[in-house]
């Protein structure tokens, strides 16, 4: 035995005689069976090994093509010797990866009422393609109805000495961005806009402000020309990228340069380089769904292979759409689950992706009838694989089809969620809406009433904002969405943002409604971050940026959706705040988990009303929560923070919790002013103003 290849970060070892084994001719190439355990196309040392499989085909034909032309150079029929059980492998020697593309014909019975599309004369995209051909250049990409080709991805990249940062899921502050849109904008000032390498030269600024988690919307290959129009004269596309053409293959519009064969480089040395310097970075995945859509949608991968494994349909062969676009990924078929856990792994071992966010999440929960599951075997076993022992799995716990999970996804004390009752219940509070006080509370102290009765820990992933709805300058500029410009007829899009727009509707150059608005959203950030459980906010609301009213910016690929860094000059006083905030609860452990139950007579977590002690507070006024955190360090003393809301729009008198007489409290973050003054010892008794939040520590 002698020579490597690598699959996925496992070392395979071929035999010396490879070349000795016997071996046909095909079309003028010579080869031989292949490695049927090695999914997708793969270089080898003479060669590369093309493997594929597929349930209900009858036969299936390699095409080569080179680059750039439109017909194959060479059809390789896989002889039906190659074939073991439902799985064509074939080595063709003598190819140079840099030389060709490839694709596949699939032919079979086309009986649709059963679900069987098969049809020879469509070019196929490998399920396991590690590259996609035509994606490189934005709105340029092959129009669905096309084929989409392959290219085979030489796997050199070197990750030097890389350590993942481990970091524990309530240390964690997450951030979530788009790639694209994060410096498109000239205003970014970086020499990539738009791209990895972009996102790359923004990390001093992402170091400065704190964070130590990215979330990356969607960055598999995607089709952004699905659905193009011209609205208002203006281009929309599939911006955010929930369509994926291919799981396995990274998005090359997002690469600064042309990497051919060796695509991903880019984002491998974006990876890299975060975890170098504490920050892990994570994927949001769309395993719901495929860019294939329904009955009118292209037919360029999935549909061609096995129509009616890899997507959900009705007993007449339609497709059930529990995701809202067309069609719904048939994820607990053992097939499907096991591709996705090939994939999975894959962005583990070969990008050390650090963690996962799954879109639609739910829709990974039903069966092939569409009915949830108790213990549905796709969760459980990417909750239990050992590969993905370390990294995070984060579940969107509800789906369009009406599933809601929030709370009862099913987890093995495994997966966290994205906590959607955190995001209404805190929006609904901080506006002024009645009797929210006592749910405000709740997701404060890591919302136990939801997750606390199955003894789930670090489960919750509190936000306010994310992509989908309004960034947090909007959520205090708007009653209402303003997604004219999407072309629906501002049918799109939430209707139940529990937003406020503080009085005037959109922008305006009222100094009083602005500075409101500015100290609405430091309310927000600093309960956010005063809040047991994992904190992710959306990139730019550090500096107030706006989609102007837009709460459904999917195709907004303008300064709609792309970030305005002219707003950073602007708004710097937001900004610090921002960073002060996330350096408050980094130095203040009690915030972000228990310490020890409790200090000083205080549970680990109590309740507090404009008076204290009582554990129901909310008849003392329903605007006001105080929260009092409270524990001790092993190597150090108690540790004990006060936080008071009031979203009333009058003051409140009220007191704090009596200490220790060698304590006393101390006066750490007042949201009335964007500034924070120096710390100050307070008396028991304080005035906290209206529409404000403020924060003492226990010296």
């Amino acid at each position: 035995m002698s020579e490597e290849i690598n699959r996925t970060g496992e070392t395979l070892v071929l035999p010396r005689t490879i070349h000795l084994i016997p071996m046909n001719k095909i079309s003028g190439f010579e080869v031989r069976p292949g490695f049927y355990e090695i999914n997708g196309a793969t270089a080898i040392p003479g060669g590369v090994n093309f493997t594929v499989h597929s349930r209900g085909a009858s036969s299936i034909v390699l095409l080569l093509f080179r680059r750039g032309e439109a017909e194959p150079f060479a059809e390789l029929p896989f002889p039906r010797s190659y074939r073991i059980g439902n799985v064509y492998s074939m080595i063709v020697f003598k190819l140079n990866i840099e030389d060709f593309e490839y694709a596949y014909r699939v032919d079979g019975p086309y009986e649709p009422e059963k679900g069987l599309i098969f049809d020879k004369s469509r070019y196929l995209l490998d399920p396991y393609a590690k590259a996609v051909t035509g994606q490189s250049q934005w709105g340029r990409s092959s129009p669905h109805g096309q084929h989409y080709r392959a290219r085979v991805v030489r796997d050199d990249f070197d990750w030097k000495d890389a350590q993942p940062p481990l970091i524990p899921m309530e240390d964690l502050i997450i951030y979530e961005l788009h790639v694209r849109g994060f410096t498109k904008d000239p205003s970014s000032g970086v020499e990539s806009p738009g791209t990895f390498a972009g996102l790359l030269e923004k990390l001093p600024y992402l170091l400065e402000l704190g964070i130590n988690a990215v979330e990356l919307m969607p960055i598999f290959e995607f089709d952004e020309m699905q659905d193009y129009r011209v609205v208002d004269g203006q281009e929309l596309y599939n911006y955010w990228g929930y369509n994926t053409v291919s799981f396995f293959a990274p998005n090359t519009s997002y690469a600064a340069g042309t990497e051919y064969n060796r695509e991903g480089n880019e984002l491998k040395n974006l990876i890299r380089t975060f975890q170098e310097n504490g920050i892990e970075v994570y994927l949001d995945v769309v395993f719901n769904h495929t860019a294939e859509g329904n009955e009118q949608g292209p037919f360029f991968s999935f549909k061609g292979f096995d129509n009616n494994i890899y997507y959900l349909l009705t007993p007449d062969g339609k497709y059930y759409n529990f995701s809202g676009c067309g069609n719904t990924v048939n994820c607990n078929h053992p097939i499907v689950r096991q591709m996705i856990l090939d994939c999975l792994r894959y962005w583990v071992t070969t990008y050390h992706v650090d963690g996962f966010r799954f879109d639609l999440a739910s829709i990974l929960s039903r069966d092939e009838d569409g009915a949830p599951m108790g213990d549905p075997p796709l969760l459980q076993t990417l909750a239990f694989d050992p590969i993905l022992g370390d990294v995070k799995l984060i579940a969107e716990a509800w789906d369009a089809g009406g599933l809601y999970q929030v709370g009862s996804f099913p987890a093995w004390n495994r997966w966290a969620e994205w906590n959607g009752r955190y995001r209404d219940d805190l929006r609904r509070y901080l506006k002024g809406d009645e009797g929210c006080a006592q749910a405000a509370a709740a997701r404060l102290a890591g919302s136990q009433d939801i997750y606390g009765g199955a003894g789930r820990k670090n489960a919750s992933v509190n936000f306010l904002t994310c992509h989908d709805g309004f960034p947090l300058w909007d959520l205090y500029c708007y009653n209402e969405k303003h997604n004219q410009a999407n072309g629906w007829n501002n049918t799109d899009g939430a209707n139940d943002n529990n937003s406020w727009n503080c009085g005037v509707e959109g922008e305006t150059e009222d100094p009083a409604v602005n500075e409101l608005r500015r100290r609405m959203c430091r309310n927000a950030f600093a309960l956010l971050m005063c809040s047991r459980g994992t904190p992710m906010f959306l990139a730019g609301d550090e500096f107030c940026n706006t989609q102007f009213g837009n709460n459904n910016a999917y195709c907004q690929d303008n300064i709609i959706s792309w970030l305005d860094w002219s707003l950073l000059k602007k708004n710097e006083g937001m900004f610090r705040f921002f960073q002060y905030m996330i350096r408050f609860r980094k130095e203040h452990r009690v915030l972000r988990t228990n310490l020890s139950g409790g200090a000083c007579g205080f549970p680990d977590i109590s309740f507090h009303g404009i008076t204290p002690n009582h554990q129901g507070p909310y008849e003392s006024h329903e605007h006001y929560v105080g929260v009092l955190f409270a524990g001790a360090e092993r190597s150090g003393g108690p540790q004990m923070v006060y936080v008071a809301s009031n979203a009333w729009w009058n003051e409140l008198e009220v007191t704090l919790p009596r200490l220790p007489a060698s304590m006393y409290w101390e006066l750490a973050v007042d949201t009335w002013q964007e500034t924070q003054p120096p710390r100050r010892a307070v008396e028991d008794r304080f005035t906290i103003r209206p529409r404000s939040v403020m924060v003492f520590v226990a010296r």
